[in-house]
């Protein structure tokens, strides 16, 4: 099979808005407190996608393009997000991609640099995660089928995409910080 192209990595971020960021932390930190911990996981993520020396760019919700460029600094691509459910919007980014989003504490540079030389060499991978998600899709070619009729949140998330992509190279499972038990994990992420 022919190598595909380099993977762009595609960081799904919603502007940390208090009342609407990791509301599932609401209960535990209060509004203030859970858009904080958000900020601090999108600067994390942002952090290892930098380090890892591929291109990238931030798809953003919650709010335009200015503020979200305003929060995130200088130099940082940023795409729009489009209407839709999270399987419509992650299927409207085009491959070769890698698709992350922002809540994955254990993320590290190296952790996209292998998803991305799998990619290149036109195949594709997934990370699982502990939840029963996944930290991360790569795709060397568009796979509209894996984003309709999936139980987004849900822990069958892995499960139903994998059963759809049975050839994907599986990488290491971690973990995301998403609900307050799994803050106990990761003290340096409450600002």
């Amino acid at each position: 099979m022919a190598a595909a192209s380099a993977p762009t990595i595609a960081v799904f971020a919603r502007y940390p808005t208090p009342g609407e960021a990791k509301t599932r932390l609401i209960p535990a930190l209060g509004p203030l407190r859970a858009a904080a911990v958000h900020a601090a996981l999108v600067a994390h993520t942002l952090a290892a996608v930098r380090a890892s020396g591929l291109p990238y760019a931030v798809h953003f919700t919650g709010a335009d393009e200015a503020k979200v460029a305003a929060w995130l600094g200088p130099n940082v691509p940023l795409v729009a997000q489009p209407a839709g459910d999270l399987g419509q919007r992650l299927a409207a980014v085009p491959a070769p991609c890698l698709l992350i989003g922002s809540d994955c504490p254990g993320l590290t540079a190296a952790h996209l640099q292998a998803a991305a030389a799998i990619v290149a060499d036109g195949r594709p991978c997934i990370g699982p995660a502990e939840d029963g998600g996944y930290w991360l899709l790569g795709l060397p070619r568009p796979q509209p089928q894996l984003f309709t009729d999936i139980e987004w949140g849900s822990a069958s998330v892995f499960a139903a995409t994998h059963a759809r992509l049975p050839e994907a190279a599986l990488l290491e499972t971690l973990a995301d910080l998403d609900r307050p038990e799994d803050l106990a994990r990761w003290p340096q992420f409450l600002t």
